[in-house]
């Protein structure tokens, strides 16, 4: 599909980050769009970024994407504000980050987690299958992660819900390839794993998880921070709580705001990806190279000297360090 114009896209997780740029760009290239959201305010923050040709439609949907009931209601005001039986692009992005700790850890964070980065993706496919398959070319593209090759962001913190929902984004999307082309060979599927990139994730996750933000973190929580930063070989015994919290969200901010890789440039490395039929696409200098490093040492990638050579390369020295957060 070398060519988006007129194409029916639909976007999920459109109203920040690479979602974001999706949309915008797809507005660019002549695309029809509809994209999902669990934020109105966010969505028509997007929707004020672009300009739509007379004609070209760009629809915001308030979306859950955890839930198939609203999945297939997207589905439905898709296929009615549109008036189309078909659509052509289908970008499967929404994600949040989460329910680190399986042991000790919320099993409700851990499931809602879960639910957005991986039944998001398979309600998804379920909700708009049938339309892509009615199209004259389609093609659905899911996002994943570099937690999809590796279930780490650090040797100091556990990161179990998140990895697990990426590497099922990704084994799926890989069978689905061999699917399509046996019983739809007109519908293509991509799987993106992105390294570092410049989103809202680190902030945006406390609101879908209903937890207050760093700023406002309650007490126990900071406890159970000063902790992860003394298991880190961080000093963390004498700073104050309000600085503990001050230090979180300024590394959520340095997440979005000092990536290697923007999500604008993210978007584009995705659409470039379709345009050219690939059906992996690696997204970020650091993608490839963490790719290179977990294939040449498997064995190695949960020890300690591994998260150093990954330092000592310039890749995601400041994420490993890291006591919370997703590499997305």
């Amino acid at each position: 599909m070398e060519d988006f114009k007129d194409k029916i896209a639909v976007v999920t997780g459109g109203g920040t980050g690479m979602g974001r740029e999706l949309v915008c760009q797809l507005i660019e290239a002549g695309a029809h769009v509809a994209m999902c959201d669990v934020s109105e305010a966010n969505m028509a923050e997007t929707a004020g970024l672009v300009t739509c040709e007379e004609g070209q439609r760009l629809t915001s949907h308030l979306c859950d994407v955890s839930s198939e009931a609203q999945m297939l209601r997207f589905r439905d005001e898709v296929v009615e504000q549109h008036g189309v039986e078909h659509i052509n692009l289908l970008f499967n992005n929404a994600g949040i980050g989460g329910g680190g700790e399986f042991v000790n850890g919320d099993r409700a964070d851990w499931e809602r987690t879960f639910g957005v980065c991986w039944y998001g993706v398979y309600f998804g496919c379920r909700a708009f299958m049938d339309l892509l398959v009615a199209s004259e070319e389609g093609h659905v593209v899911n996002t994943a992660s570099i937690n999809g090759l590796w279930a780490s962001i650090g040797p100091n913190v556990s990161h179990t819900s998140y990895c697990a929902a990426k590497f099922a984004v990704r084994g799926f999307t890989e069978a689905l390839v061999t699917d399509l082309r046996l019983n739809a060979p007109h519908v293509k599927a991509s799987v993106v794993m992105p390294g570092h990139i410049g989103t809202s994730i680190a902030i945006n996750s406390s609101k879908v998880l209903g937890k207050p933000d760093a700023l406002n973190m309650p007490t126990e929580d900071v406890a159970a921070l000063r902790e992860r930063l003394a298991a880190a070989g961080l000093p963390g015994d004498n700073i104050p709580d309000d600085h503990i919290r001050e230090l979180m969200h300024q590394r959520a901010l340095d997440f979005r705001d000092k990536a290697p890789t923007t999500a604008a440039q993210a978007a584009t490395i995705i659409l470039d990806g379709v345009r050219e039929g690939r059906w992996r696409i690696l997204v970020g200098e650091d993608a490839y190279a963490l790719d290179e490093m977990v294939r040449t040492a498997p064995e190695e990638v949960y020890e300690p000297p591994f998260f150093e050579r990954l330092k000592a390369a310039g890749h995601f020295g400041g994420l490993i360090q890291s006591t919370e957060g997703a590499v997305r």
